[in-house]
């Protein structure tokens, strides 16, 4: 079974996306009725594969003193964690513990459209891999979603979109979230950037005669780890709400599926 790691952080500063929606907090902003952490928490306890959640924010009491989250604080199988500095290395501080064991799957708040078997789908496709990246590609979102905006990495074979869900299996993942912090901490510093994913490897992505899963492996082996990129094959696993265009795009789609349903 797996702890899910709920990062509900937020940057220093104002959150513009909290301030439009008249929120100190992104986590709190509400996506069809419903507080996006209180949403996120509530498909990740209705998936089979996870036992626990355990949410990682700077300020808890905070994040449960709203209407919508406020369950959170009795839920049994939830619990709560105070982030660090950055997300690595927050989540390199309670991976592995009795709070959050192994293996650990970690996504965000900002992840409204999260579903069960988005999650069942990645999990499916980690295999033996120590850690593990959800993406999809391009003409997949594009396919559902062609008005949508996002940022592509751009590798031979196609174009991807992170999922916000990450898979670590065990503590040899420990090598990967320390470059992880280093690529947090170096992310406006180009040539020590290079310097930890590897000239070659960089070279090779941005000339596109590397595939995403050939680079991800590569930089497992550079850490002595297995990395696998699991592609989703739901559009709505690469929408995140980072910008009133997301709000507005997954409050049609959370709408829809209610319609659905009904």
């Amino acid at each position: 079974m797996w702890t899910a790691l709920l990062l509900a952080g937020q940057r220093p500063g104002i959150d513009a996306l909290a301030a439009a929606f008249g929120e100190t907090r992104k986590a709190l902003v509400p996506v069809a009725g419903e507080a996006m952490l209180s949403r996120v928490a509530r498909t990740l306890l209705a998936c089979p594969e996870v036992s626990r959640v355990v949410v990682l924010a700077q300020d808890v009491e905070a994040l449960t003193a709203t209407a919508d989250t406020s369950w959170l604080a009795s839920e049994p199988r939830v619990s709560f964690a105070v982030s660090e500095g950055g997300i690595a290395v927050s989540v390199a501080a309670v991976a592995g513990t009795a709070t959050a064991p192994w293996p650990v799957l970690v996504t965000t708040a900002d992840h409204p459209l999260l579903t069960p078997a988005m999650v069942a789908e990645f999990l499916a496709g980690t295999g033996n891999a120590d850690v593990a990246v959800a993406v999809v590609e391009r003409r997949v979102v594009l396919a559902a979603y062609p008005a949508n905006q996002r940022t592509w990495l751009k590798f031979r074979g196609g174009a991807w979109s992170g999922a916000n869900l990450f898979a670590l299996s065990d503590a040899r993942a420990a090598a990967a979230l320390a470059m992880w912090a280093g690529v947090e901490r170096d992310r406006k510093s180009g040539w020590r950037l290079i310097l930890k994913l590897g000239p070659l490897l960089l070279a090779g992505a941005a000339l596109r005669v590397l595939t995403l899963h050939d680079a991800v492996a590569r930089v497992g082996r550079r850490l002595g780890l297995v990395m696998r990129a699991v592609a989703l094959s739901q559009a709505e696993a690469a929408i995140d709400v980072d910008k009133p265009s997301d709000h507005a795009l997954a409050q049609a789609i959370l709408s829809a599926r209610v319609q659905t349903l009904a």
